[in-house]
């Protein structure tokens, strides 16, 4: 096996097949990295019995040939090469890389004893690279990092036809963001629950690419598969059950606002200084003017106060929220003016986006976000 490549397109292949290797593994080969070369260039894989990556790139194949190296160690070599050709080789049992003068000698694996990645599933239908990134990063902040509880880690994916709703929650709030897609079938009807960091990583990863292929594995595979810009990757699902979150969407309410996005997440993030602990931030909502609190009570408790414009359908109300979860919600939703749905103090309130003062809401997406209840 020996072949050329160029040093940048081969270190951004590795980091891309790399990020699914384990750092700890009880199968010691899932820590390599499978390389193989023949007439149509060069892939790059690594798997931790999951999640999967594939790269594919061009390089100048001299031999063919398949290895297994030790992944990380390729990823930190390619990385730290200075930007010239590299030239690859094995030599018995040894690795050899080449790249300007420098030079690295690395031990293989035994490649007959690599455990087959899984088969990308056939495909599903396309999105673009930038609206499914956008997409996913709107949900995937209210997805749980808990991995005691599983269902709340991921990111509920239901597919019909040309609409894809993606949905997560931590139980202390819910986003849901629709997609518009192209379906390989307008009768296409699927159902998966993804793991949210999976779904995060490979978006921002391929959000370059004009088209990114989305594959959803049919009867009990439970995989789904990402393809785009030469990049390829599966993650198999999450086996565990989704809240039926349509449910807890309010249907009405009697209190809404709107005010300036930026303004409100400035205002919090000054008043959230002066927050003891998971102390709550409070809102007043109320015709003309909106007031942001945090701190104060009793003994000599720091306090903030902040008054901001806001325009009101409804009751004046106060409710209180966990800072950082609402400021979450008011970057995900990348509109300039914020609306806020709300029925009472103790019921979750809804964010969702507006262009302007009295323009309609974006109702593509929406951020439920349960209050705090005030002493």
């Amino acid at each position: 096996m020996k072949f050329q490549v160029d040093r940048d397109v081969m270190a951004d292949a590795v980091l891309w097949a790399s990020r699914t290797l384990p750092t700890k593994s009880t199968q010691p080969l899932l820590t390599g990295m499978h390389l193989v070369a023949d007439e149509s260039g060069l892939t790059l894989s690594g798997s931790d019995a999951d999640v999967s990556a594939r790269a594919n790139l061009k390089a100048d194949v001299i031999e063919t040939g398949t290895v297994l190296i030790p992944g990380r160690l390729l990823a930190d070599i390619t990385r730290s090469l200075p930007s010239a050709v590299i030239d690859f080789s094995i030599e018995g049992n040894r690795a050899k890389i080449s790249c300007g003068r420098s030079s690295f000698t690395i031990p293989t694996m035994p490649v007959a004893e690599y455990p087959p990645l899984p088969t990308m599933p056939g495909l599903s239908g396309t999105v673009t690279g930038t609206d499914f990134a956008n997409a996913i990063s709107q949900v995937a902040i209210a997805a749980s990092r808990d991995e005691t509880l599983p269902a709340f880690t991921g990111v509920k994916i239901d597919v019909e036809g040309a609409v894809i709703t993606l949905a997560a929650t931590d139980r202390y709030r819910l986003a849901v963001r629709e997609l518009n897609w192209s379906p390989t079938s307008t009768s296409l009807s699927t159902h998966a629950l993804v793991p949210a960091k999976f779904l995060s990583d490979s978006s921002k990863s391929l959000s370059h690419s004009d088209s990114i292929s989305l594959a959803f594995a049919t009867g009990n595979e439970g995989l789904i598969g990402i393809e785009g810009s030469g990049r390829q990757t599966t993650s198999r699902l999450l086996a565990a059950d989704f809240p039926k979150y349509q449910t807890l969407l309010p249907t009405e309410s009697t209190t809404v606002a709107q005010i300036s996005t930026s303004a409100l997440v400035e205002s919090v993030k000054r008043v959230s200084l002066v927050l003891e602990r998971e102390a709550p931030i409070r809102v007043h909502f109320a015709n003309g003017e909106a007031v942001i609190t945090g701190g104060g009570g009793s003994g000599e408790l720091a306090e903030a106060k902040e008054f901001i414009e806001c325009t009101l359908t409804g009751e004046e109300l106060t409710i209180a929220f966990n800072h950082q979860f609402l400021l979450d919600g008011l970057s995900a939703i990348d509109s300039a003016i914020a609306v806020v749905s709300m029925t009472t103090a103790i019921r979750p309130a809804v964010i969702s986006g507006a262009t302007d003062f009295g323009a309609q809401p974006d109702d593509s997406f929406k951020y439920l976000l349960m209050p705090i209840r005030q002493q």
